[in-house]
């Protein structure tokens, strides 16, 4: 999934900024993420990793997982996070149809009730199976719906990132009041993304990527901990296997699917 992302960056410094970013801010940084979000990651993708969560005083919960995109290169981009294990999440769906534009539809198969429930638009900001991101995290974000502006260059983890703010458009599309975007110049991966509430100036969370790796020609995020500031609290994703372009059929991605995990066990890595 895209892909499924505090303050001013105490970790690095603040570099001069170019003199054509200064002239037009908003320029820029509608070009930086108009660029990001066209960075090549394939027309699908499968994953194999854990999620792990991780309270203060707490013993981590560690989840097998998998995961699964199809990008019609369209607008429409299909996502489904699979559970395996432990028992008491085994089996659990999440399945994403982002359309053109700003619609998307979400269901949860909770396999324990037999039932697929749709996740309604006003649930956005709600915890998916109790980690740090949000349902608004799983889904696909094109760059129309945000205003975008570059603020400025700094180092994080010894990157000289571009650092991008993008404020929603509209105010009801979403439960963040902003994001700041620490992006890689060349590989185009946000490092470091810090989400901040509608009011307030602390961020709510913060996603900072720990790994990433070149594969199949497609730079892919392979370690990353998204972090809810306030607790602590964090969910820590690892992908062990990731596998490109292997010709997933739309039919994968349906809410029959959803409920039937034997239709994806042949695309596993």
């Amino acid at each position: 999934m895209r892909g499924i992302v505090r303050g001013i960056a105490m970790c690095g410094f603040l570099l001069a900024v170019p003199a054509a970013m200064a002239a037009d801010p908003e320029a820029a940084g509608r070009a930086l993420a108009q660029r990001v979000y066209d960075r090549p990651d394939g027309r699908d993708l499968v994953t194999r990793g854990t999620m792990v969560l991780t309270a203060p005083r707490s013993r981590p919960r560690v989840r097998r997982m998998y995961t699964y995109r199809l990008d019609h290169g369209d607008g429409r981009v299909l996502s489904l996070v699979r559970f395996t294990s432990p028992e008491d999440i085994a089996g659990v769906g999440l399945l994403t149809v982002d359309h053109p534009g700003e619609a998307t539809d979400q269901w949860l198969f909770l396999p324990a009730l037999g039932k697929v429930r749709r996740i309604a638009g006003e649930r956005r900001g709600g915890r998916f199976v109790g980690s740090d991101f949000y349902y608004e995290d799983l889904r696909d974000r094109e760059p129309d719906m945000d205003r975008h502006r570059l603020l400025r260059r700094e180092k994080f983890q010894g990157v000289l990132c571009e650092v991008l703010e993008s404020v929603p458009a509209d105010p009801a599309n979403s439960v963040y009041g902003r994001r700041v975007s620490w992006i890689h110049p060349q590989t185009l991966v946000a490092l470091r993304v810090d989400f901040y509430p509608k009011r307030g100036k602390e961020p709510l969370k913060r996603l900072v990527v720990h790994r990433i790796q070149r594969i199949q020609g497609y730079w892919t995020v392979m370690d990353s901990t998204m972090t809810e500031l306030r607790s602590g609290h964090r969910t820590r994703v690892t992908v062990e296997k990731a596998v490109y372009d292997q010709g997933l059929p739309e039919g994968l991605f349906t809410r029959q699917a959803l409920e039937d995990e034997s239709r994806e066990r042949g695309f596993r890595p």
